[in-house]
Protein backbone atom coordinates (compact mmCIF):
# COMPACT_ATOMS: atom_id res chain seq x y z
CA UNK A 1 0.00 0.00 0.00
CA UNK A 2 0.98 3.65 -0.67
CA UNK A 3 2.48 5.44 3.22
CA UNK A 4 0.39 8.41 1.91
CA UNK A 5 -2.98 8.01 0.27
CA UNK A 6 -3.73 9.74 -3.31
CA UNK A 7 -6.25 12.58 -3.56
CA UNK A 8 -10.02 11.89 -4.43
CA UNK A 9 -9.21 13.66 -8.12
CA UNK A 10 -6.05 11.33 -8.39
CA UNK A 11 -7.92 8.72 -7.30
CA UNK A 12 -11.01 8.70 -9.86
CA UNK A 13 -8.90 9.62 -12.10
CA UNK A 14 -7.24 6.44 -12.32
CA UNK A 15 -10.24 4.70 -11.66
CA UNK A 16 -12.14 6.39 -14.72
CA UNK A 17 -8.50 5.35 -16.80
CA UNK A 18 -9.72 1.48 -15.90
CA UNK A 19 -13.31 1.63 -16.14
CA UNK A 20 -12.56 3.07 -19.64
CA UNK A 21 -11.03 -0.37 -20.68
CA UNK A 22 -14.13 -2.01 -20.48
CA UNK A 23 -15.95 -3.10 -22.98
CA UNK A 24 -18.96 -0.38 -23.76
CA UNK A 25 -22.28 -2.44 -23.60
CA UNK A 26 -22.94 -0.82 -26.57
CA UNK A 27 -21.05 -3.59 -28.12
CA UNK A 28 -21.50 -6.56 -25.78
CA UNK A 29 -23.63 -8.95 -27.60
CA UNK A 30 -22.31 -12.19 -25.59
CA UNK A 31 -24.04 -11.36 -22.10
CA UNK A 32 -26.87 -12.58 -19.79
CA UNK A 33 -26.20 -9.59 -17.60
CA UNK A 34 -27.58 -5.87 -19.05
CA UNK A 35 -27.18 -2.60 -17.89
CA UNK A 36 -28.52 -2.06 -14.44
CA UNK A 37 -32.34 -0.70 -14.46
CA UNK A 38 -32.08 2.86 -12.84
CA UNK A 39 -34.43 2.31 -10.09
CA UNK A 40 -32.11 -0.80 -9.12
CA UNK A 41 -28.87 1.74 -8.95
CA UNK A 42 -31.13 4.04 -7.09
CA UNK A 43 -32.28 1.08 -4.31
CA UNK A 44 -28.73 -0.40 -4.63
CA UNK A 45 -26.92 2.64 -3.13
CA UNK A 46 -29.22 3.68 -0.63
CA UNK A 47 -28.75 0.05 0.71
CA UNK A 48 -25.50 -0.10 0.30
CA UNK A 49 -23.95 -0.55 3.74
CA UNK A 50 -26.63 -3.15 4.61
CA UNK A 51 -25.67 -6.88 5.51
CA UNK A 52 -28.18 -9.71 5.04
CA UNK A 53 -26.18 -12.10 6.95
CA UNK A 54 -26.63 -10.82 10.37
CA UNK A 55 -30.37 -9.78 9.80
CA UNK A 56 -31.41 -8.83 13.32
CA UNK A 57 -29.24 -5.80 12.87
CA UNK A 58 -31.38 -4.77 9.58
CA UNK A 59 -34.60 -5.86 9.83
CA UNK A 60 -36.01 -3.64 7.51
CA UNK A 61 -33.80 -4.62 4.85
CA UNK A 62 -34.43 -8.64 5.66
CA UNK A 63 -37.79 -7.93 4.98
CA UNK A 64 -37.07 -6.83 1.74
CA UNK A 65 -35.63 -10.56 0.75
CA UNK A 66 -38.73 -12.39 1.97
CA UNK A 67 -40.95 -9.50 -0.48
CA UNK A 68 -38.75 -10.73 -3.23
CA UNK A 69 -38.60 -14.52 -2.75
CA UNK A 70 -42.64 -14.27 -1.64
CA UNK A 71 -42.92 -12.27 -5.08
CA UNK A 72 -40.94 -14.51 -7.07
CA UNK A 73 -42.73 -17.57 -5.68
CA UNK A 74 -45.86 -16.37 -6.82
CA UNK A 75 -44.44 -15.35 -10.69
CA UNK A 76 -43.50 -19.35 -10.54
CA UNK A 77 -46.88 -20.31 -9.23
CA UNK A 78 -46.43 -21.22 -5.38
CA UNK A 79 -47.37 -18.53 -2.82
CA UNK A 80 -45.65 -20.38 -0.31
CA UNK A 81 -42.09 -21.08 -1.66
CA UNK A 82 -39.35 -20.28 0.90
CA UNK A 83 -35.48 -19.35 0.23
CA UNK A 84 -33.15 -16.12 0.24
CA UNK A 85 -31.19 -14.02 -2.00
CA UNK A 86 -28.12 -15.77 -3.33
CA UNK A 87 -24.98 -14.19 -5.21
CA UNK A 88 -26.66 -15.50 -8.62
CA UNK A 89 -27.01 -19.06 -10.25
CA UNK A 90 -23.26 -20.72 -9.23
CA UNK A 91 -24.42 -20.60 -5.54
CA UNK A 92 -27.73 -21.41 -6.13
CA UNK A 93 -27.45 -24.93 -8.25
CA UNK A 94 -24.98 -25.38 -5.25
CA UNK A 95 -26.74 -24.82 -2.42
CA UNK A 96 -29.68 -27.25 -4.48
CA UNK A 97 -27.42 -30.17 -4.93
CA UNK A 98 -26.37 -29.79 -1.75
CA UNK A 99 -29.96 -30.08 -0.49
CA UNK A 100 -30.21 -33.00 -2.65
CA UNK A 101 -27.50 -34.18 -0.98
CA UNK A 102 -28.53 -33.91 2.39
CA UNK A 103 -32.43 -34.96 2.11
CA UNK A 104 -30.90 -38.10 0.28
CA UNK A 105 -27.74 -39.63 1.92
CA UNK A 106 -26.15 -42.15 -0.20
CA UNK A 107 -23.33 -44.20 -0.45
CA UNK A 108 -21.67 -43.01 -4.15
CA UNK A 109 -24.16 -40.37 -4.28
CA UNK A 110 -24.44 -39.15 -8.25
CA UNK A 111 -26.69 -36.52 -9.92
CA UNK A 112 -28.13 -36.57 -13.15
CA UNK A 113 -27.48 -33.31 -15.13
CA UNK A 114 -28.09 -32.54 -18.64
CA UNK A 115 -24.76 -31.96 -21.17
CA UNK A 116 -26.47 -28.68 -21.70
CA UNK A 117 -25.82 -27.44 -17.92
CA UNK A 118 -23.69 -24.46 -17.02
CA UNK A 119 -20.42 -25.45 -15.80
CA UNK A 120 -21.26 -24.44 -12.06
CA UNK A 121 -22.85 -27.61 -11.75
CA UNK A 122 -19.37 -29.11 -12.31
CA UNK A 123 -17.72 -26.82 -9.60
CA UNK A 124 -20.93 -28.10 -7.24
CA UNK A 125 -20.31 -31.64 -7.85
CA UNK A 126 -16.40 -30.93 -7.05
CA UNK A 127 -17.22 -29.61 -4.10
CA UNK A 128 -20.07 -31.86 -2.54
CA UNK A 129 -18.06 -35.12 -4.08
CA UNK A 130 -21.14 -36.16 -5.96
CA UNK A 131 -20.67 -38.21 -9.32
CA UNK A 132 -22.00 -36.05 -12.04
CA UNK A 133 -23.97 -38.16 -14.79
CA UNK A 134 -24.27 -35.88 -17.91
CA UNK A 135 -27.59 -36.47 -20.53
CA UNK A 136 -27.30 -36.33 -23.91
CA UNK A 137 -29.01 -33.73 -25.69
CA UNK A 138 -31.82 -34.60 -28.44
CA UNK A 139 -31.55 -32.92 -32.35
CA UNK A 140 -32.92 -29.75 -30.70
CA UNK A 141 -30.51 -29.46 -27.69
CA UNK A 142 -32.71 -30.26 -25.26
CA UNK A 143 -32.33 -32.91 -22.55
CA UNK A 144 -33.00 -36.14 -23.37
CA UNK A 145 -35.85 -37.71 -20.57
CA UNK A 146 -35.94 -41.39 -21.53
CA UNK A 147 -31.95 -41.16 -21.33
CA UNK A 148 -32.45 -39.63 -18.33
CA UNK A 149 -34.53 -41.74 -16.79
CA UNK A 150 -32.48 -44.84 -17.57
CA UNK A 151 -29.51 -43.06 -15.87
CA UNK A 152 -31.05 -42.77 -12.37
CA UNK A 153 -30.18 -45.68 -9.66
CA UNK A 154 -30.60 -46.60 -6.19
CA UNK A 155 -27.78 -43.76 -5.58
CA UNK A 156 -29.37 -40.88 -7.66
CA UNK A 157 -29.80 -38.11 -5.27
CA UNK A 158 -31.09 -35.29 -7.69
CA UNK A 159 -31.91 -34.48 -11.10
CA UNK A 160 -31.23 -31.04 -12.87
CA UNK A 161 -33.10 -29.19 -15.61
CA UNK A 162 -32.28 -26.13 -17.17
CA UNK A 163 -35.14 -23.54 -18.31
CA UNK A 164 -33.09 -21.26 -20.47
CA UNK A 165 -29.70 -22.93 -21.06
CA UNK A 166 -27.17 -20.63 -21.64
CA UNK A 167 -25.75 -21.90 -24.90
CA UNK A 168 -28.95 -22.11 -27.18
CA UNK A 169 -31.50 -20.82 -24.88
CA UNK A 170 -33.72 -23.67 -24.72
CA UNK A 171 -35.69 -25.49 -22.31
CA UNK A 172 -35.76 -28.90 -21.67
CA UNK A 173 -38.48 -31.22 -21.12
CA UNK A 174 -39.32 -30.02 -17.31
CA UNK A 175 -42.93 -31.57 -17.48
CA UNK A 176 -41.42 -34.54 -18.06
CA UNK A 177 -38.73 -34.69 -15.80
CA UNK A 178 -40.68 -33.87 -12.81
CA UNK A 179 -42.65 -36.66 -13.11
CA UNK A 180 -39.87 -38.48 -13.52
CA UNK A 181 -38.39 -37.27 -10.35
CA UNK A 182 -41.27 -37.67 -8.59
CA UNK A 183 -41.51 -41.54 -9.35
CA UNK A 184 -38.25 -41.95 -8.37
CA UNK A 185 -38.71 -39.94 -5.29
CA UNK A 186 -35.95 -37.69 -6.51
CA UNK A 187 -34.73 -34.07 -5.88
CA UNK A 188 -35.30 -31.76 -8.76
CA UNK A 189 -34.10 -28.26 -9.38
CA UNK A 190 -34.82 -26.39 -12.08
CA UNK A 191 -32.03 -24.32 -13.22
CA UNK A 192 -33.56 -21.15 -14.82
CA UNK A 193 -31.04 -18.51 -13.66
CA UNK A 194 -31.44 -17.14 -17.49
CA UNK A 195 -35.22 -18.35 -18.34
CA UNK A 196 -37.03 -17.28 -15.09
CA UNK A 197 -37.66 -13.77 -15.54
CA UNK A 198 -38.57 -14.85 -19.35
CA UNK A 199 -40.75 -17.63 -19.77
CA UNK A 200 -43.69 -16.56 -17.18
CA UNK A 201 -43.95 -13.40 -19.64
CA UNK A 202 -44.12 -15.36 -22.59
CA UNK A 203 -47.38 -16.84 -24.64
CA UNK A 204 -47.48 -20.59 -24.75
CA UNK A 205 -43.93 -20.91 -22.87
CA UNK A 206 -43.53 -24.75 -21.83
CA UNK A 207 -44.06 -25.20 -17.66
CA UNK A 208 -40.89 -25.27 -15.80
CA UNK A 209 -41.77 -23.93 -12.20
CA UNK A 210 -43.74 -25.23 -9.23
CA UNK A 211 -47.15 -25.72 -10.50
CA UNK A 212 -45.76 -29.15 -11.52
CA UNK A 213 -45.40 -31.55 -8.25
CA UNK A 214 -41.88 -33.01 -9.10
CA UNK A 215 -40.28 -29.51 -8.81
CA UNK A 216 -38.49 -29.09 -5.67
CA UNK A 217 -36.38 -26.13 -6.54
CA UNK A 218 -35.69 -23.06 -9.11
CA UNK A 219 -32.82 -20.82 -9.13
CA UNK A 220 -33.53 -17.45 -10.92
CA UNK A 221 -30.89 -14.63 -11.63
CA UNK A 222 -32.81 -11.11 -11.20
CA UNK A 223 -28.98 -9.80 -12.69
CA UNK A 224 -30.08 -11.01 -15.51
CA UNK A 225 -33.71 -10.29 -17.35
CA UNK A 226 -34.53 -8.44 -14.14
CA UNK A 227 -31.91 -5.62 -14.84
CA UNK A 228 -30.84 -5.70 -11.33
CA UNK A 229 -27.41 -4.48 -9.78
CA UNK A 230 -24.85 -7.58 -9.80
CA UNK A 231 -24.76 -9.74 -7.74
CA UNK A 232 -28.47 -10.59 -7.60
CA UNK A 233 -29.63 -14.40 -7.68
CA UNK A 234 -32.42 -16.17 -5.60
CA UNK A 235 -32.86 -19.89 -4.51
CA UNK A 236 -36.85 -20.59 -4.28
CA UNK A 237 -37.66 -24.11 -2.47
CA UNK A 238 -41.05 -25.68 -2.36
CA UNK A 239 -40.71 -26.32 1.47
CA UNK A 240 -38.78 -25.39 4.39
CA UNK A 241 -37.44 -28.70 5.69
CA UNK A 242 -35.43 -28.87 2.34
CA UNK A 243 -34.09 -25.24 3.15
CA UNK A 244 -33.12 -26.40 6.74
CA UNK A 245 -31.61 -29.36 6.17
CA UNK A 246 -28.43 -26.77 5.09
CA UNK A 247 -28.72 -24.97 8.45
CA UNK A 248 -25.64 -24.00 10.93
CA UNK A 249 -25.44 -22.84 14.25
CA UNK A 250 -24.50 -19.10 14.10
CA UNK A 251 -24.32 -18.23 17.75
CA UNK A 252 -22.86 -14.88 17.95
CA UNK A 253 -25.08 -13.22 15.14
CA UNK A 254 -28.31 -12.01 15.59
CA UNK A 255 -29.96 -15.41 14.11
CA UNK A 256 -28.86 -18.59 15.81
CA UNK A 257 -29.08 -20.95 12.95
CA UNK A 258 -28.39 -19.98 8.68
CA UNK A 259 -28.81 -21.78 5.63
CA UNK A 260 -27.20 -19.40 3.42
CA UNK A 261 -23.85 -20.50 1.81
CA UNK A 262 -22.17 -16.89 2.18
CA UNK A 263 -21.97 -15.48 5.49
CA UNK A 264 -21.78 -11.57 5.10
CA UNK A 265 -24.15 -10.67 2.12
CA UNK A 266 -25.15 -7.94 0.65
CA UNK A 267 -28.69 -6.41 1.11
CA UNK A 268 -28.15 -3.82 -1.61
CA UNK A 269 -28.79 -5.93 -4.47
CA UNK A 270 -31.43 -7.34 -3.00
CA UNK A 271 -33.20 -3.81 -2.69
CA UNK A 272 -32.20 -3.41 -6.56
CA UNK A 273 -33.80 -6.96 -7.64
CA UNK A 274 -37.11 -6.09 -5.64
CA UNK A 275 -37.13 -2.70 -6.92
CA UNK A 276 -37.37 -3.54 -10.60
CA UNK A 277 -40.01 -6.15 -9.73
CA UNK A 278 -42.23 -3.58 -7.91
CA UNK A 279 -41.54 -0.39 -10.54
CA UNK A 280 -41.98 -2.20 -13.12
CA UNK A 281 -44.80 -4.69 -12.41
CA UNK A 282 -46.12 -8.03 -15.00
CA UNK A 283 -46.79 -5.67 -17.77
CA UNK A 284 -43.55 -3.54 -17.69
CA UNK A 285 -41.59 -6.84 -17.78
CA UNK A 286 -43.77 -8.82 -20.15
CA UNK A 287 -43.34 -5.35 -22.44
CA UNK A 288 -39.35 -5.91 -22.09
CA UNK A 289 -39.50 -9.49 -22.37
CA UNK A 290 -41.87 -8.74 -25.81
CA UNK A 291 -39.08 -6.66 -27.03
CA UNK A 292 -36.09 -8.87 -26.77
CA UNK A 293 -37.63 -11.53 -28.24
CA UNK A 294 -38.59 -9.42 -30.79
CA UNK A 295 -35.01 -8.14 -31.53
CA UNK A 296 -33.92 -12.21 -31.14
CA UNK A 297 -36.05 -13.09 -33.90
CA UNK A 298 -35.43 -9.91 -36.41
CA UNK A 299 -31.63 -10.97 -35.52
CA UNK A 300 -31.99 -14.90 -36.95
CA UNK A 301 -34.10 -13.50 -39.86
CA UNK A 302 -31.39 -10.92 -40.55
CA UNK A 303 -28.67 -13.23 -40.08
CA UNK A 304 -30.55 -16.31 -42.12
CA UNK A 305 -30.53 -13.37 -44.97
CA UNK A 306 -26.84 -13.15 -45.24
CA UNK A 307 -26.96 -17.06 -45.20
CA UNK A 308 -25.68 -17.59 -41.81
CA UNK A 309 -28.18 -20.38 -40.88
CA UNK A 310 -29.36 -20.91 -37.24
CA UNK A 311 -27.97 -22.96 -35.22
CA UNK A 312 -31.48 -23.73 -33.46
CA UNK A 313 -34.94 -21.70 -32.67
CA UNK A 314 -34.33 -20.77 -29.18
CA UNK A 315 -37.22 -20.45 -26.64
CA UNK A 316 -35.61 -17.56 -25.19
CA UNK A 317 -33.71 -14.56 -26.39
CA UNK A 318 -30.29 -16.34 -26.75
CA UNK A 319 -29.74 -16.94 -30.78
CA UNK A 320 -26.63 -19.48 -32.36
CA UNK A 321 -25.55 -19.85 -36.01
CA UNK A 322 -23.44 -21.01 -37.80
CA UNK A 323 -19.76 -20.08 -37.68
CA UNK A 324 -19.22 -15.96 -39.11
CA UNK A 325 -16.47 -13.45 -39.42
CA UNK A 326 -17.33 -10.78 -36.75
CA UNK A 327 -16.09 -7.29 -37.36
CA UNK A 328 -14.76 -5.33 -34.42
CA UNK A 329 -16.08 -3.97 -31.89
CA UNK A 330 -18.92 -6.29 -31.49
CA UNK A 331 -18.46 -8.83 -28.78
CA UNK A 332 -20.16 -12.57 -29.20
CA UNK A 333 -19.28 -15.76 -27.85
CA UNK A 334 -19.20 -19.10 -29.03
CA UNK A 335 -20.45 -22.58 -27.97
CA UNK A 336 -18.89 -25.56 -26.62
CA UNK A 337 -20.06 -27.35 -30.54
CA UNK A 338 -18.38 -24.23 -32.26
CA UNK A 339 -21.86 -22.09 -32.87
CA UNK A 340 -21.70 -18.19 -33.30
CA UNK A 341 -23.80 -16.84 -29.62
CA UNK A 342 -25.72 -13.75 -29.66
CA UNK A 343 -27.83 -12.92 -26.46
CA UNK A 344 -30.23 -10.21 -26.92
CA UNK A 345 -30.79 -8.39 -23.85
CA UNK A 346 -32.66 -5.67 -23.09
CA UNK A 347 -29.51 -3.48 -24.13
CA UNK A 348 -28.94 -5.06 -27.04
CA UNK A 349 -31.94 -2.52 -28.39
CA UNK A 350 -33.28 -2.84 -32.42
CA UNK A 351 -30.64 -0.01 -33.44
CA UNK A 352 -28.59 -2.16 -31.94
CA UNK A 353 -28.97 -5.43 -33.84
CA UNK A 354 -29.60 -3.18 -37.10
CA UNK A 355 -25.84 -1.92 -37.01
CA UNK A 356 -24.59 -5.23 -36.12
CA UNK A 357 -26.42 -6.82 -38.90
CA UNK A 358 -25.00 -4.27 -41.57
CA UNK A 359 -21.37 -4.72 -40.35
CA UNK A 360 -21.71 -8.60 -40.84
CA UNK A 361 -23.33 -8.31 -43.28
CA UNK A 362 -20.44 -6.03 -44.94
CA UNK A 363 -17.98 -8.17 -43.52
CA UNK A 364 -19.38 -12.09 -45.18
CA UNK A 365 -20.55 -10.10 -48.25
Amino acid sequence: MREIGLSEESLFSFLLSKREEDVDHAHILSSMCTIPHPVAVRAHVQFMETNLGDPGLFPGTASLERLLVERLGTLFQLSGACGYATSGGTESNIQALRMARQLGPKEKPNVIIPESAHFSFKKACDILCLEMRAVPLDENYRMDPVAAAEMIDRNTCGIVGIAGTTEYGMVDPIAELSKIAGDHGVFFHVDAAFGGLVLPFLDDAPAFDFSLPGVSSIAVDPHKMGMSTIPAGVLLVRDSESLCSLSVDTPYLTVKQEFTLSGTRPGASVAGALAVLEYLGIQGLRDIVAGCMKNTRRLIDGMEAYGIMRAATPDVNVATFSPARIPPPWKVSWTRRGDLRLVCMPHVHAGAVESFLKDIGEQNA
